[in-house]
């Protein structure tokens, strides 16, 4: 019987391993081929990526580079440069971020190092003009076009010629083309004036293809370092932005605090505190009647039990809205299978966590799993939902989904808002995938620090 072939990826290159016997030769040479075909097809887009930033980098920069130079020559003489740079300055920008687009393409991250714009700066007035001319990032925009014309056309056409050239050997193109042409001068960059020379067509172009493939991403992956040097963040503009992030979760922070103190001290009022004065009147009756009605004191103080044991059970509940008992005993692991259990959908739960994150991360993780798996019990629709939970480069990765509807939107949602400035309490971040028709995945990262290792039961299903 024929067994397949599992590809297991670690951020690395594929590792494949066949498994068990095959019973015919085809089987074999297909998995080869599917392998190959798995290695091969990245390079090739990356050699093709690189073609697109060189087209790019020796288009737009020096046009923009040129546009630039021009506007700022026209402050001194017309005024022109006033409204002129920037508009420039915009398309330099846009430029810039689709920059920051390709170099994703290797895994390679340049935030936005921009100043937030004015309020009633239109283009054309001096306060744009003073925004645009006061931030360090305009500079660097500019510092950044010529050298990034020059790597990105060297590089990006390095990545994407030698697999071609490459490629043309292997095909024979060259001996085809010299045949067309008699053998006269050069077929496609390949010498060719002896028999000799194209019997070596074919090795040659197998080495170059080779050497190319293997090559390509590194030298996009290069590209992309270079670039970051000028269009991420300086290290005062990381902690500008740094600050104005702590600004805005320090208020968000004093908002939800208010709004759990508000929510604690109305179930208290509404719910154990009347419960409590029920109780209270209940007894002081009970005391009136004991003697002159004993069968109507036993009454009331039956209901008086009976009160009490609600009043008990509201101020349990709200004890779990704090701070979960099996949060405490259990770690995130247990709590979170208690969560899957009490979802009236279907939740597979993967949680794998070499130790404990500390208590208020703890926590913020687990009312964010909360608050995600309500949403989706309340609003998608689903059947079924997963929780995977686990730990890597300092960070508490979680994710939640469920096969609803889709269609969720923090900006329209108080739950997501809220599971949002939770994070943001420490740092953390929310990213929530939602076409309609589904599926809902809502990615949380919180930095951490585990403790020790887990002694929680294993993960499992709920």
């Amino acid at each position: 019987m024929t067994q397949g072939c599992h590809v297991a990826s670690h951020g690395g290159p594929s590792t494949t391993v066949l498994a068990g016997p095959v019973d015919h030769n085809g089987g074999v040479k297909s998995q080869l081929w599917a392998v190959a075909r798995d290695m091969i097809r990245p390079r090739f887009v990356r050699a093709l990526q690189g073609l697109v930033i060189a087209l790019f980098s020796l288009t737009a920069n020096i046009a923009l580079f040129a546009l630039a130079v021009a506007s700022l020559a026209l402050i001194p003489v017309v005024g022109l440069g006033f409204a002129m740079f920037p508009a420039v300055m915009e398309a330099v920008r846009w430029r810039a971020e689709i920059q920051r687009r390709f170099a994703r393409w290797s895994d390679v991250d340049i935030p936005s190092p921009y100043r937030p714009p004015p309020h009633d700066a239109p283009i054309g007035s001096w306060r744009r003009f003073r925004w645009v001319a006061s931030d360090p990032a305009t500079w660097r925009d500019l510092a950044w076009l010529i050298p990034g014309a020059i790597s990105g056309g060297v590089l990006g056409l390095v990545a994407f010629s030698i697999p071609v050239y490459g490629l043309e050997g292997v095909l024979l193109v060259p001996v085809l083309v010299a045949l067309l042409t008699d053998w006269y001068g050069y077929g496609l960059f390949w010498p060719l004036d002896t028999v000799g020379e194209a019997l070596l067509v074919l090795p040659q172009g197998v080495i170059l293809l080779s050497l190319g493939l293997s090559a390509a991403p590194w030298l996009v992956w290069l590209n992309a370092e270079f670039d970051r040097l000028f269009l991420g963040p300086t290290q005062t503009a990381q902690l500008r932005q740094r600050v104005e992030r702590l600004t805005v979760t320090r208020a968000d922070i004093f908002d939800a605090q208010a709004a759990e103190l508000r929510r604690i001290e109305r179930d208290l009022h509404d719910g154990a505190q009347a419960r409590l004065v029920s109780l209270s009147m209940n007894i002081g009756l009970a005391e009136e009647l004991l003697r002159r009605d004993p069968a109507a004191a036993e009454q009331l103080l039956a209901e008086a039990r009976e009160s009490s044991g609600h009043a008990l059970t509201e101020l349990r509940s709200l004890v779990r809205g704090i701070h979960p008992p099996v949060l405490a005993e259990r770690g995130l692991e247990g709590a979170v299978q208690a969560l899957a259990l009490a979802t009236p959908m279907k939740v597979d739960v993967d949680v794998a966590l070499p130790g404990r994150p500390e208590t208020p991360v703890e926590s913020a993780a687990y009312f964010a799993v909360a608050e995600a798996l309500a949403n989706a019990a309340k609003h998608s629709g689903a059947r079924v939902a997963w929780v995977k939970m686990a730990y890597h480069a300092g960070k508490l990765r979680t994710t939640v989904g469920d096969n609803g509807s889709g269609g969720a939107d923090p900006a329209r949602g108080s739950g997501l808002r809220g599971i949002e400035r939770r994070l943001a309490a420490f740092d953390g971040t929310m990213v929530v995938s939602s076409p309609p028709g589904g599926p809902t995945v809502v990615t949380m990262e919180l930095p951490c620090v585990l403790s020790s290792p887990k002694t929680s039961p294993s993960s499992g299903t709920g």
